[in-house]
């Protein structure tokens, strides 16, 4: 029997080195976006030497981390001194309600990267790698501790929301709805979403309380808060009534006893004929490209939560003493709805 193996290709072992190496790119583009390279070359501070005596950094450094990005396709330079950004540097703008600035500093930061440092560990184990990398309990507990960290990585969840928050807001019907409230809705971008397309609708967050004021405030700045409510607390211990909970991004951060602990709490408070809205992605079968895959190895690593398939929501929902009762398609999420069972 011939057992020889199929030689790799050449283009396989150039697409492994890239793999192998992306995280010289992350955070080359980390430093790209502490240093505010796009707002800096947007403002016709174009040169090394300018942007190393605006920001405090080496020239010589600088300069080579420049080049470094005009090779990635982040800027370009026809005379090797003086650089002009791309629109793809553009998307690390401050300016641009979009930008994926505090998503490129948060996810490269300790919190996230030294956890990411050992992820062969959850592998080996199945849990993740906060407690050993941090001392904390779970990346909440650490983000408690690090206000600049938790303030980034709010703002990159705020920046991803806003588009998927109207993509939300428009399948989900809110007629007849007296309250809906974001749990752990951070600055709140769902709920307001829902607020905009709904004027009737009265809305909230509730969240832990260092992380609620950013949602205070975003609603003043829409002129939201006469009908806008945040509470602080945490949804392990209870959560205010409402007639519809929205969670967005949170039962995959955890594992599936706390998630049914989350869904019970909610349960208990829902007003008579209210439901639960639930939006995460949803894991495809083995090969489907797309986000979910790798965002299930990010909860392997950072929180011991998963990513999941339709059917193992609705084990969580019949634990929870819940029924699944509408699935809908959001951008890149499902808005999966569930009642009372009983």
């Amino acid at each position: 029997m011939n057992t020889a193996r199929e030689p790799a290709a050449a283009q396989d072992y150039e697409r492994m080195m890239g793999m192998v190496t992306g995280f010289w790119v992350t955070q080359t583009v980390r430093a790209a976006a502490l240093y505010n390279l796009a707002d800096h070359l947007a403002a016709g501070t174009d040169t090394a030497e300018a942007i190393a005596e605006a920001e405090s950094t080496d020239p010589d450094a600088t300069r080579r981390l420049l080049r470094t990005c005009a090779s990635l396709g982040l800027m370009t330079s026809e005379d090797g001194r003086h650089f002009t950004c791309t629109s793809l540097l553009s998307t690390l703008r401050q300016d641009d309600p979009h930008s994926l600035r505090h998503f490129a500093i948060s996810q490269s930061a300790p919190g996230h990267w030294l956890p990411w440092g050992r992820f062969p560990e959850a592998v080996r184990t199945g849990r993740h790698q906060v407690t050993a990398a941090h001392g904390e309990a779970n990346i909440f507990e650490y983000f408690a501790q690090h206000l600049d960290e938790a303030s980034s990585f709010t703002e990159s969840m705020s920046n991803l929301s806003r588009d998927s928050a109207r993509d939300i807001a428009a399948v989900l019907d809110t007629k007849g709805v007296t309250l809906a409230l974001d749990i752990g809705g951070a600055g709140g971008d769902v709920v307001r979403a829902m607020m905009r397309a709904n004027p009737e609708l009265d809305g909230g967050v509730f969240d832990l309380p260092h992380i609620v004021p950013a949602a205070t405030e975003a609603a003043k700045a829409e002129g939201l808060d006469g009908r806008f409510t945040t509470i602080g607390g945490d949804f392990f211990e209870s959560v205010p009534p409402a007639d519809l909970y929205v969670l967005k991004y949170i039962l995959h951060d955890w594992d599936d006893a706390n998630c049914v602990r989350i869904l019970r709490n909610c349960r208990a408070q829902l007003v008579e004929g209210g439901r639960i809205a639930v939006v995460d992605h949803l894991v495809g079968e083995p090969g489907q490209p797309g986000l979910a895959p790798l965002m299930d190895m990010n909860m392997l690593g950072m929180t011991g939560g998963r990513e999941r398939q339709l059917a193992e929501f609705d084990a969580l929902f019949t634990a929870a003493g819940l029924r699944r009762v509408n699935v809908s398609e959001a951008g890149a999420f499902a808005v999966i709805e569930a009642q009372p069972a009983t």
